[in-house]
Formats: C-alpha cells, sequence, structure tokens
C-alpha cells in the first residue's frame, strides 16, 4: 500500500506588525500605513507596511524617508515588539486546536501537519478557511496559506497569493507554478546566492530544477543539492513541533536609540528584559542556572560575561545577578548601543552542585516562598489585564 500522502500547511500571517498595530487603532484601518524607527535615531526603516501603503510603492526595510517621498500620507506607528509577541503567541494558539504538530517558523508563521485531519475539520480548502476565518474573526488579523504535501511547497504556495489567499500545490502543479518565476521568489534563496546562480545561467527556478545537481554540489556544497531537490518539489524535513525540552537558553537584546554611558540607566533596560526573560521562563517551565549579559559598544566589538547561580525564574533575581555582572564589566569610557540578558542551564543540577549555592540563595533572597507567590501574582495581573499593568517598581533602587 502507498504511504499516504502528506497535507501540509504554512500559515503565513499578512502584514503582521501593522495589522496588529491595526487591531488597537480604528484610524490606520483604510490608511496607507506602516510600523518604522524614528528617522532620527538609527532604526529608520520599514518594517512592515500594510496594503495600502505597499499599492504606493512602500516596501519592508525600505528607508523611511523613501517611503515618505513614495506616500506623504503615510501614517507611521513605532515598534512595539511586545505586543506582536503576545499577539504571535495568540496565533500560534489558535492553530494548535487545529493540529498537534506545529512548526512556528517565525514570529508570524507557522507549519501545520494536517494529514488525516480531514475526518475533523473537512478537505485541506475548507480546514484553510475554518483556520482563516477563526484567526481573522479571534484577533482581527490577515494571513494566507499554503498547502502542498511537504513543507518547501506549502510555503512557496503562501507566497502565491496575498492578502487572505488560500493556495494549493497538487501533483506536478509546482512545474507550471513555481518554474517560470525569477529564482530569488524561491524560499531559501537570498541575494548573493541568487547573484551566484546568474553567474551560471541559471535565472529561473525551472532553470535550477533542470541544472546539472553535480555541478551544484561542487559549487554550493550540499546546499546545492538541496536548492536542486527543492525546485524539483522534494523536501523531506518534517514538521517538528517546538518542544519545551528543545529550549535551550532565553535571551532577550535591545539596540539602543542612542549610544549610553550611564550605568544607571543600563540597568533600567536591564531590567525590563529580565522581566521579559522571566516570563518567558515561567511560561515554559523553565528554572536557569546560568545568567549571560551581552554588552556592543559604539564601535561594534562585543563582550559576554556570565555567571552560575542557583537556579531561578524570578525576575528580580535574574535582574540582579545581571547587575552584578554589569557593575563589574561596565567602562565609562565606552557607550554601549546594544544591551541584552539571557537565562541558561535549564538541565537538571546535582544535589551536590545544589548544595554548593545553599549559602549564596540563603544570604541573597528569602528561604521561603514569599517571591515566588510575588511573582505569580504579578503573572495573574498580567494575565488578565494586560503586561504593562503591573512592573517591578522596586527593583532598581535596590541596585543603584
Amino acid at each position: 500500500m502507498a504511504p499516504e500522502s502528506k497535507v501540509i500547511f504554512l500559515v503565513d500571517m499578512n502584514a503582521f506588525f501593522v495589522t496588529c498595530e491595526m487591531t488597537r487603532n480604528e484610524n490606520l484601518k483604510g490608511k496607507p500605513s506602516a510600523v518604522a524607527g524614528d528617522p532620527k535615531k538609527r532604526t529608520g526603516i520599514i518594517l512592515a507596511a500594510n496594503y495600502d501603503a505597499r499599492a504606493c510603492g512602500v516596501k519592508t526595510a525600505m528607508p523611511l524617508s523613501q517611503a515618505l517621498r513614495l506616500c506623504p500620507d503615510l501614517v507611521v506607528v513605532p515598534p512595539d515588539h511586545r505586543f506582536y509577541s503576545e499577539m504571535s503567541d495568540k496565533v500560534m494558539e489558535i492553530l494548535s486546536h487545529y493540529s498537534p504538530a506545529v512548526e512556528q517558523n517565525s514570529i508570524d508563521e507557522a507549519w501545520l501537519d494536517m494529514t488525516g485531519m480531514e475526518v475533523h475539520f473537512g478537505d485541506p480548502i475548507h480546514a484553510a478557511g475554518l483556520i482563516m476565518n477563526d484567526i481573522r474573526e479571534t484577533l482581527g488579523l490577515w494571513c494566507s496559506i499554503g498547502i502542498a504535501e511537504n513543507k518547501f511547497l506549502s510555503k512557496m504556495a503562501s507566497e502565491l497569493k496575498k492578502p487572505l489567499g488560500i493556495t494549493r500545490l497538487q501533483g506536478n502543479d509546482y512545474k507550471s507554478r513555481l518554474w517560470p518565476l525569477p529564482v530569488r521568489e524561491m524560499y531559501g534563496i537570498g541575494k548573493k546566492t541568487e547573484e551566484q546562480l546568474l553567474e551560471i545561467g541559471i535565472r529561473t527556478i525551472g532553470d535550477l530544477a533542470s541544472a546539472d545537481e553535480a555541478a551544484l554540489l561542487r559549487k554550493f556544497g550540499k546546499a546545492g543539492r538541496a536548492m536542486h531537490d527543492h525546485a524539483n518539489g522534494i523536501d523531506c524535513d518534517p514538521v517538528t513541533p517546538r518542544h519545551h525540552e528543545d529550549m535551550k537558553s532565553i535571551g532577550k537584546s535591545v539596540t539602543l536609540s542612542e549610544d549610553i554611558t550611564d550605568i544607571d540607566k543600563a540597568k533600567q533596560i536591564l531590567m525590563r528584559l529580565s522581566d521579559e526573560i522571566s516570563a518567558t521562563a515561567r511560561k515554559n517551565g523553565k528554572s536557569g542556572h546560568t545568567v549571560q549579559i551581552t554588552i556592543k559598544y559604539s564601535n561594534f566589538t562585543t563582550i559576554t560575561r556570565q555567571m552560575t547561580v542557583p537556579s531561578t525564574d524570578i525576575s528580580k533575581r535574574i535582574f540582579a545577578f545581571g547587575c552584578e555582572l554589569l557593575e563589574k564589566n561596565w567602562d565609562i569610557r565606552k557607550p554601549v548601543r546594544l544591551l541584552g540578558i539571557s537565562l541558561s542551564g535549564f538541565e537538571v543540577q546535582s544535589e551536590i552542585q545544589l548544595d554548593l549555592f545553599s549559602t549564596l540563595a540563603d544570604e541573597s533572597f528569602p528561604a521561603d516562598d514569599k517571591e515566588e507567590k510575588i511573582q505569580k501574582a504579578i503573572d495573574d495581573i498580567r494575565d488578565k489585564f494586560g503586561k504593562d499593568k503591573v512592573s517591578w517598581g522596586t527593583l532598581l533602587k535596590k541596585h543603584k
């Protein structure tokens, strides 16, 4: 008996950042709008543009100044990455209702293995419609969905009709739909690879499919074989859910709008980042033994420093250890442009190792579970009213 043909979905959120903003700002609807940084600072590029703005020629990664020349009426909204992360989590939660196998590919897209799910949601086109409507009605967000027998083809299918498109590639459909496209439009091929392919006469995906595989292997190594397979509709990579156990570290960093030399400002930033990774750690049931900070200077040199700590997922503790590292390595003569902090070491430690930490734990933090209860109360408030409704107002005072 022949094996069952796979049914793989790629759900791709349309203009995700700016559409997220439109869910909480009705004034953006029907107007050319974009999420972009401040041009007076160092992040003045378009991060996402809605379809009204795209009709004026505004594109992602375009300098904001250029976008405003093309579209003088463009409404520009500053980015709110925490909000987008929250919305992404909600999207993934909805997708998990349709398949036990969901592999998030980025903040705004994920693969679903829908093989055998017809009994629950009908044929693939109907199931895709249910998912699209669910996301739109529940969150107010738009998506496009590609359907095929593997991850690569479903990703390519999702790009063929936007916004709010459902595209299915079956059998040899990919030959007529994909082969005429420029090779740069193939998922996984960037500008440099495109230039190398053009040098050897490969201009379309069809050209790549018919190219000599051995020659591609010699020129590009294993990537050459993968490109050749993909162009011929071959992809054996399974949809792999990202289990909590796969998580090796949790980190956050931020490129600053201006260089800083004031350690108190750095601590304020570190406090916010610690709070974010603490929330992520608790959400995933992780408690780490290693805190690491990253400092990138204005000359783009970077240092990382870490320390082993009693196992924790508490904001206050992560922040305290981060401050200790920061104070030991702060150099007022070197302006800082990026700060980051991470928590890792999630594997279970031995009892002997834990005993080594007992004195530090007793001296640094209360022996009872008071802080855990406070942290739990904060989590409950944020879950109910939003993440910005409560914060650690006393953290910084203790470390000035």
